[in-house]
Formats: structure tokens, sequence, C-alpha cells
């Protein structure tokens, strides 16, 4: 021990770490990550910043790690973070290698977490430029922590119609018991030491881009220097007779959240819609409320973006908890008793009893007071921006939920894509760009959901058009809950195909040694990828060995991947197929 604070421990000898390996060693009672990385020696904090999952089951690509759970990436030499949804870099420690054998050295304080806080400049009052950011939400707060992270240290303003402090919006469909604070993903004191300016209950209601100025729905407004619109989207609303009677609810804030699982505990409630957040609260709510019903016009669950596989098994997994699927349906009428809702009729005749609904039917962006202004903005209300979350408005950028942006995976075909790691990415390429940075969106869309405790992973992205929809094959009874899914990958010759490989070897990872067995084309999968991988000139990593990524140009044009995962995780890597003519883990939390 050199000190009070700092510690040097010896943790392996030098031959017990194989190159590309992860270890995870013990320094004065806490867990850190040892790698060892062309011969050279990196030791990191050992959890994942985002929701704590270990690092050493994770993937090493070069000098990037990803996590195991949810794909956020650090770069191994500095800790930074390069791949969202994770917030916080993690810590880096020292190592020496002396006489064959491994130290580490490390100070207490250090250790005691494994999140590291990238450095920030300070608010400095002589500079008078003001960024304002319009939204809450992990768009915003990126940007702002981007800006100051990058050096900016003119006046930040984040205002927000929201009550509280940016939160973690999807755990408030998978875990509904907790309470607002909870889920913050900064906390007050942590915006206020960064010089950020946090306005809560403040509704822009207007922007006049001329005179460069926002307006408030409290009369107030704002100037700005640059601009970034992060304002979200919000759920759709039903539009039946019935429709304004109480316990109609969306899933919007912590509050509504609370507000459902009260009133559905021991009640008949009633889903409409069989989406991602009408899904969560289904599975959530299923051992809670007396009677589920979920309401879908379509046949399955999640059929325009996971496909009838994947829905027919988390339908089939509901089922066996009671929950009650009423599809290719739709809701008619909603009647009351008493000025509450009391019974949902169906379009097939069918009445269900009601005591709550919860509406979870698509999502509009939040832009209706941008309306007869000069931005351009679809027919759905969506801002139009470039990669470089650029509006057609100078000094105005946009990011979020409420853009529609040009996805290098799909030729820069424009989509909007409401996942948490695809709005922190906005928020960071818009921040950049707002520094003159010159930043390019480039980033591969992932999005994941947990039923049950079952964990269901999609990276990449849908192809929107009629011909670019991926196929999928199921392999194994819905019956069982192993969620065993063949699914195809089309990768395209591009820089984001070349990202996407880096998922190859992760997937890999997560179902080696996990195939069921007696399950049709189980022992094949395995097998399937080490021939995909040579076939691409680059191994699966096997026992975490590292594999280099390949350059754009090495990526077949076309390459079909059919696969397997097992044993609580569904794996769906799924890219656009290309146009006709060209050529365990640790149980994870919710």
């Amino acid at each position: 021990m050199d000190g009070d604070d700092t510690v040097t421990a010896e943790v392996c000898r030098e031959d017990d770490v194989g190159d590309g390996q992860l270890l995870e060693v013990m320094v004065a009672g806490y867990p850190v990550l040892l790698v060892r990385n062309r011969k050279e020696f990196r030791a990191l904090g050992s959890k994942c910043p985002h929701y704590g999952a270990p690092l050493s089951k994770g993937v090493l690509r070069g000098e990037r790690l990803r996590c195991p759970w949810h794909g956020a990436c650090f770069n191994i030499r500095t800790g930074d973070i390069e791949e969202y949804p994770a917030l916080d870099c993690i810590s880096c420690f020292k190592v020496t290698v002396e006489d064959g054998k491994v130290f580490i050295t490390a100070k207490k304080k250090d250790l005691e977490s494994s999140l590291r806080v990238k450095d920030a400049s300070r608010r400095c009052l002589l500079n008078k430029n003001t960024m304002l950011l319009l939204g809450g939400g992990v768009a915003a707060l990126v940007c702002a922590e981007t800006l100051r992270q990058e050096g900016f240290t003119g006046r930040i303003i984040m205002a927000t119609k929201e009550k509280h402090v940016p939160y973690d919006k999807s755990k408030l469909s998978k875990e509904m018991n907790l309470k607002a604070e909870d889920v913050y993903l900064r906390k007050p004191e942590f915006l206020q030491a960064q010089g950020i300016e946090f306005w809560t209950e403040k509704e822009a209601v207007s922007v006049d881009f001329q005179k460069q100025k926002v307006h408030f729905m409290d009369g107030s407004s704002q100037k700005y220097h640059q601009l970034l619109i992060a304002t979200g989207s919000h759920s759709g609303f039903l539009k039946v007779p019935g429709a304004d009677l109480q316990n109609v609810c969306t899933l919007q804030t912590p509050e509504e959240s609370s507000k459902i699982l009260e009133l559905a505990t021991g009640k008949n409630l009633v889903i409409v819609g069989a989406s991602f957040i009408g899904m969560e609260v289904a599975a959530f709510l299923s051992d809670k409320a007396g009677n589920i019903s979920v309401v879908e016009r379509e046949e399955f669950p999640f059929q325009h973006t996971l496909g009838p596989q994947v829905g027919g098994v988390t339908m089939k997994m509901l089922q066996n908890k009671g929950v009650k699927f009423c599809m290719k349906t739709e809701l008619c009428e909603l009647k009351g008793r008493d000025g509450k809702v009391a019974e949902a009729a169906l379009a097939n005749g069918e009445n269900l009893p009601a005591d709550v609904v919860v509406v979870g039917i698509g999502s509009t962006p939040n832009s209706t007071f941008l309306k007869g202004t000069s931005i351009a903005r679809d027919d759905k209300g969506a801002i139009l921006v470039d990669l470089h979350m650029q509006t057609n408005i100078p000094n105005v950028f946009a990011a979020g939920d409420v853009v529609t942006f040009p996805v290098a995976l799909l030729d820069g075909d424009r989509s909007s894509i409401h996942h948490q790691q695809v709005a922190e990415a906005h928020g960071h390429c818009a921040a950049l760009n707002m520094l003159k940075r010159g930043k390019e969106l480039r980033t591969v869309p992932y999005f994941w959901t947990t039923l049950l405790g079952k964990s269901i992973r999609y990276a990449g992205r849908r192809g929107q058009r009629e011909g670019n929809r991926t196929s999928s094959l199921p392999i194994c009874s819905p019956t069982q809950l192993g969620l065993g899914l063949v699914n195809t990958v089309w990768l395209q010759s591009s820089p984001e195909a070349a990202q996407a490989l880096d998922w190859l070897p992760w997937l890999w990872e997560g179902i080696h040694g996990h195939c069921c067995e007696g399950q049709p084309g189980a022992t094949e999968i395995p097998d399937l990828l080490h021939q995909v991988s040579e076939s691409m000139a680059s191994p699966c990593p096997g026992n975490r060995a590292q594999s280099s990524l390949l350059q754009p140009a090495e990526i077949p044009r076309r390459l079909h991947i059919p696969w397997l995962c097992t044993k609580g995780s569904c794996w769906v890597l799924n890219q656009r197929k290309p146009k006709q003519g060209k050529e365990g883990e640790e149980n994870e939390p919710k």
C-alpha cells in the first residue's frame, strides 16, 4: 500500500491471461477488469455504468469493449464511452508487470465505483453565447453534457415541460413500482455542478427563428445563439366514444406509471396496442392485475417491428401468465359508469370489463409549436434533419424522437427511430456540430425489451419499403420459454455495416454454449457463425479472443446469416435487404 489512499496489489501472473482475454480480478476487495490486448495489460472498472453489467462477460474488438447487456462501448485505453446507452465512462488503473507478476495500482475512492464522469469545462460568465436546448430527455441531456465536455464555456439552458430532471423512460413500463427519483439519470446537483440551467415546467409554445427567440407558455421568452429541439413525442390518442372517461391512461411520466400500477392492481385492465409499451405493461402487471386483455388490430404483437415469429413467442409467454389477447380487432367504444371507464367494446362484438385502460398506440412528434414556421417537417410532424442533426434553419438542430433523420444503414433513407441509444447518439452528434466539428451520425440503432425475465435485443434497422422485409423462420415451439428463433441478417458494404459486424462476435458470445440440445438446427449455429466469420476473413472470438473489424471494402455486398439464441435472450440483428439489382450471462435487470 502506497499511502492511505493508493493501493498496489498483485492480481495474477502474466501468463494467466491470454491475448484478448477479459479477467475480473480483486484489488483491495474490489473487482477490477483486467484486459490483455496485443500483449499490453489494461485495468478498468468492472461494471458497466448503465445497469451494472459485468464487463468481464463483454466482447473485445480492437480497443473497444462492448457491454454484454445493452451494447455500450468503452475504449480500453482511456475508459471513455464510445457508444451509448451508458452516460458515463469507466475508471482506468495503472498496470505494471514485474518478474512475470501483474500488479494493479489504484486509488481506493476510484475502486469504490466503476464509473467515471468525463471531465468537463466550467461556465465562464465572459462567454455570452447561449445554447438553448428544448426538451428534458436523453437527447438534450447528452447534448448539454457533450457541450461542456468539448470545452464550451457559455450558457447552457435545458427547458422542459416535465416536472423532473432527465430520467430513464425505458423503466416506466418495465418497473412500474419505482419512484421518480429511482429512475433519474442525473440529479439536480449534478446539472448545477456542470453549469447547466434546468428549467422545469417550461413548455415552448412558439419559436421566432429570425429573431432567434423561443416563447414559453408562462409568457416568458429566451434568446439563443444556437437551438436544439429535442421535445420528444407523445403516445397516440384514442378516437373513440368514451376516450375522455376517467382511468383511461397513457404512459409518459413516472406519475402515470405509478397511477396505472395503483389503478390496475386487482382490477380489470385493458391494454390498447401490442407494442413494446403495451407488452411490457402486460408483463409487469401479469401477476398484479385481476385480469388483463390486450387489444391489437394485427395478428401478432410486434408484427411490424420484430415480425410474427418473435411476436408469436412473446404472445404465448404472456398467455401462459393469464393475459388474454384480442387480435385482429380494434376498440370501438369505451363505456363508463359514474364518469369512470367500465367496459371496452370491440369491433368483433366482444365486450371486455375495464376498470382501467392503458393506451399504447403509436407516437406523435411534439412539434405542434412549430406549426406555421419555416422549419421543414414531414407529414407526421417530425422535423427533418441531416446527418449533422442540422435542420433547414441556420443555427437550429434537432434530435431524438421529434426528428426523422437519414439512416446510413438504409442508404440515407429517412426514418424516425424512438430508441434511447439513438436519441443519445443524436444529442452527442448535435452538440459536436453546434461546436462546428463536422460530425456525421454513424451509429447502429439498438433497442432492447424485457418480458417475464426474457430479453429481446434488436440491432440495426428494418427496411420500410416493400421488398425490404427480413425473413424469420422459427426453429422451436412457441411454447418453449427459451425463445429460440432464426432470423436473417443483411449487411451492406458501408461503414455502418462494418460497425454492425462489431455486433456479430457479441451475438456469437451470447449463444456460445447455450444452444438448446435437441432443438432443430441448434447444433449447427455455432459452426455456421464460424463459417460466416471465415468467409469474412475475421474469426469469431471464441473464449473472447479479439478479432479485427473488417474494412468496408472487405464486407460482402450481401451476407445472409441465420442464427439462434436461447436461454432467456432472443437476439434479432436486422439490417436492410439490398435493393434489387445490387450485388451465460448474469441475470439482466429489467
